[in-house]
């Protein structure tokens, strides 16, 4: 409105300086031409055949010499009186009866004075009654209308160009409020081109996927716990009812015994799960630097010390310099060492070293070894080979799943590599001299690959 504003005030004014400068220009030749016309002892009286029907000759006291018809019985129009040096001027003059005339004054050249009036100066006054274009507020009130037309044009372009533009935002809204936790498949309407509609469905849809895929995984997740929950409180419930019903016929030390072992195995799987979920959240926790070498060899030599077993070579480079948590990284090396001598035959090798610009732990057993299409499954929680429920059919299954989340929130990875013989869990961290490039905090991120030089490839 103010834009539209200025615009008609602007155009107001410029309609009437043209009119009124028009109105001059013609009263000046109109005024000259009668001018031009004079001879000495002649006056002739002007007959206008132009708009310009006020015409005046006034002498240097103000009489009326000769004038128009329209003009006669008239006093002087104006008493403007052009200097000699600019003998053209110009006025507007309205009359307390109401009405305005725009004139020009003429003064009559010296040459022409001193022939016919002696020296005494005369002037010529040529004018006409002001247009009803500049007497009126019509052109006002034209340009008022004009202004609110256009004001009223621009509002409803504007906001029909808005709703269109918006079409795509209500569409991806009415979707957005269609979704619901158990449906997840609904996507978003994604508008043609690349616009930032375009670009904000595009978003919606992967953030969609994402939210879709990790609620599958919690109801797989949630249904794999279930189970494997259910499964030794079953059995120990058989154990407790068939005491119950047959007291005389069992024996409550043992059946006391066998209910702690299956509450061992149930306080085992909580905890694990707790950790899991700790670490799923991206929960973080306080890191420093750690000679991870020396931290190998000790853990070694204290599983050796904990328990009978296969065992364990270690190798251990020197500057081996990490940045992490203490207690996260010996469970890693815990689950891997308890795993290696699980499946081991003879002897298990563990090694820390540099490589690059990472520290590198491999725990290789000479067991039967991991097949390839399997490698993967055994980072996914509660999932057991046949070799390892045999060996260790107490196991919760979620030890490695573990191990993989800590390496990841230490910005490293957990893989099974080939070997000539049984399994090789190679661990791989950032040294502390290294500057890491993870991801964001709070962001899930697995390795999908390693680059030429063996950097890790995310995918979040």
């Amino acid at each position: 409105m103010i834009f539209l504003s200025a615009i008609g005030t602007s155009i107001d004014f410029l309609i009437s300086d043209r009119a009124h400068a028009r109105v001059v220009q013609e009263a000046q030749r109109v005024a000259t031409n009668w001018l031009g016309s004079f001879r000495p002892g002649v006056t002739p009286r002007p007959d206008p055949k132009t708009r310009i029907d006020l015409l005046q000759l006034v002498d240097s006291h103000g009489r009326v010499v000769a004038a128009s018809a329209a003009a006669t019985g008239r006093p002087a129009l104006s008493g403007v009186r052009p200097p000699i040096d600019d003998r053209i001027d110009d006025d507007t003059v309205c009359s307390p009866q109401g009405g305005c005339v725009i004139l020009a004054a003429v003064r009559t050249p010296p040459l022409e004075t001193r022939e016919l009036w002696r020296g005494e100066p005369h002037f010529v006054y040529a004018g006409t009654a002001e247009p009803a274009l500049l007497a009126t507020h019509r052109l006002q009130l034209l340009t008022g209308a004009g202004v609110l037309l256009g004001a009223a044009l621009t509002a409803w372009g504007n906001w029909w160009v808005s709703g269109r533009s918006l079409r795509p935002v209500t569409a991806i809204r009415e979707t957005m409020a269609a979704i619901s936790v158990s449906d997840l498949s609904l996507r978003v309407p994604k508008p043609p081109g690349c616009t930032e509609y375009a670009l904000l469905a595009a978003t919606a849809n992967e953030t969609l996927a994402r939210l879709e895929e990790s609620a599958e995984r919690q109801r797989r997740f949630a249904s794999t716990t279930s189970h494997e929950l259910r499964t030794p409180l079953t059995g120990l419930r058989a154990r407790l009812e068939e005491a119950v019903l047959y007291p005389r016929d069992v024996d409550p030390h043992e059946t006391i015994h066998e209910a702690l072992a299956v509450t061992d195995r149930l306080e085992t799987i909580v905890d694990d799960l707790l950790v899991l979920a700790r670490l799923r959240a991206g929960v973080p926790a306080a890191q420093g630097p750690l000679d991870l070498g020396a931290l190998v060899t000790a853990e070694v030599a204290e599983a050796a010390a904990r328990a009978d077993g296969v065992p364990v070579d270690v190798r251990a480079g020197r500057d081996v310099n990490v940045r992490g948590n203490r207690i996260q990284l010996i469970r890693i090396l815990d689950n891997l060492l308890a795993n290696a001598r699980r499946h081991a035959e003879t002897s298990v090798e563990v090694t820390a070293e540099r490589a690059g610009d990472q520290a590198v732990v491999t725990v290789t057993d000479d067991g039967d070894g991991i097949a390839p299409q399997d490698r993967e499954r055994v980072f996914e929680r509660f999932t057991r080979l046949d070799g390892g429920r045999r060996r260790d059919p107490k196991g919760s299954g979620l030890g490695l799943a573990i191990s993989r989340d800590i390496a990841q929130n230490h910005h490293g990875t957990l893989l099974i590599e080939d070997s000539p013989r049984g399994a090789r869990f190679v661990l791989r961290l950032p040294l502390m001299d290294t500057p890491a490039h993870p991801p964001a905090h709070g962001v899930r991120a697995e390795v999908r690959g390693f680059a030429g030089d063996g950097t890790p490839l995310w995918k979040t």
